[in-house]
Parts: C-alpha cells; sequence; structure tokens
C-alpha cells in the first residue's frame, strides 16, 4: 500500500471507529464472550476490531467478507457461504444485512442459521427515535431508560449504503421479528444500545 492510499485508508478508518461504535463493538465481544464459544464465524470483518480481540482471547474465530481489501479469512458472501452444516457455535453478523435488498434478508438469515449449531448474534440498524434517560442516584445507582417516540419522524442521516433500517417505513420492528422467527432462529433478546441507538442487537438461538 502506497503512502497516499494508506492515509486514505487510516482516515477512512479513523471516521468509520467513532466513540459510538467503540460501545458497539464492546457488546459485540460481551454478547460473544457470555456465550463460551470455541469457534466463531464473523460475517463483515470491517477493520478487524472483534476479530482480533476474540482470536487474541483464545477464540477460534474464521472471518467471512465479500471485500476483499479487508483481507477476511473467507472471500464470500452471507448469501452463500462455504461451510458446511453446523459449523460453528456462534455466527455474528454486525451491520451487514442492511446492505441487502430486503427481499434477500430471510435468504441470508436461511444460510447464518445452516452454519450455526448454536447461537446467532446480529445487529441492525434502528431508525426509531428514542428518548434517553440517565439518573445517578446516590446508594441507588445509575438508572438508564430509552423510551421510544415513534411520533417523531427525524430526517434520514444514515448511510446511503442501507437498503433499510428498522423503523424506516415499511420495515417496522416486528416485521423484523417475524421474518427472524419464521426462518427458525429463537430471539432470546434483542435490545439497542443505550448509548449508541442507532444499533438494535438480537441474540438468537437455532431451533
Amino acid at each position: 500500500m502506497d503512502d497516499i492510499s494508506e492515509n486514505v485508508f487510516t482516515n477512512q478508518k479513523l471516521k468509520y471507529d467513532s466513540k459510538e461504535r467503540f460501545i458497539s463493538y464492546w457488546h459485540q465481544l460481551n454478547e460473544i464472550f457470555k456465550l463460551k464459544p470455541s469457534n466463531v464465524l464473523e460475517i463483515g470483518i470491517g477493520y478487524g476490531l472483534t476479530s482480533t480481540y476474540l482470536t487474541n482471547s483464545g477464540i477460534n474465530v474464521v472471518t467471512l467478507d465479500i471485500k476483499k481489501e479487508f483481507n477476511p479469512d473467507v472471500h464470500g458472501s452471507v448469501l452463500e457461504l462455504p461451510f458446511c452444516n453446523d459449523s460453528f457455535d456462534v455466527v455474528a453478523c454486525f451491520e451487514v444485512l442492511e446492505h441487502l435488498p430486503f427481499q434477500e434478508f430471510d435468504k441470508a438469515l436461511k444460510e447464518i442459521k445452516r452454519v450455526t449449531n448454536s447461537y446467532v448474534i446480529l445487529s441492525l440498524p434502528d431508525f426509531n427515535q428514542v428518548f434517553r434517560i440517565l439518573i445517578h442516584l446516590p446508594q441507588i445507582g445509575v438508572i438508564k431508560k430509552l423510551i421510544p417516540l415513534s411520533f417523531i419522524k427525524a430526517p434520514y442521516r444514515g448511510a446511503r449504503s442501507h437498503y433499510w433500517e428498522i423503523g424506516k417505513k415499511g420495515y417496522p420492528v416486528d416485521k423484523i421479528i417475524k421474518n427472524i422467527e419464521e426462518q427458525g432462529l429463537k430471539i432470546c433478546n434483542t435490545y439497542r444500545l443505550f448509548d449508541h441507538p442507532r444499533h438494535r442487537f438480537f441474540l438468537l438461538k437455532k431451533m
């Protein structure tokens, strides 16, 4: 990589890895560690922070990305995963599926389900507006609460590469949940990050 290309890559990386995204990275890692997997497939490597941390923590990680420039272990698409059935304890797919047309969402979920033997962790962008409450009470602790503001429609500021997002017209969260469950994935938990509510996490169990 020449100096100009390296500077461009560094600037893109710094812009991408905001404080809020690092909070999302923490939740990615925390959800995976709680499951104590021996191996993990990460779909969408990005700049490699999550996979590097997991590898350094002794977890066997295989990365897959459609972009060769990210140097994944496997170059490929979530729509046709080149792995055998039940190959991984956990399949992680963070902020990826919204980059596909929604009509391919079910196909991607089907492939993800096929290659996991236990769990799937997803995060998807959530466009719904929220009001955040943070109260620190002595002797009680910190109280955090997200209050949905569905009646407020804020101007869209998401990535242009997103085909869809939860909360945008035609994509309510109930619809996304229904699609996930119809693919035989049980939703053990779903939540939005208090410090980065644009990211909604799903912990899924293969049925």
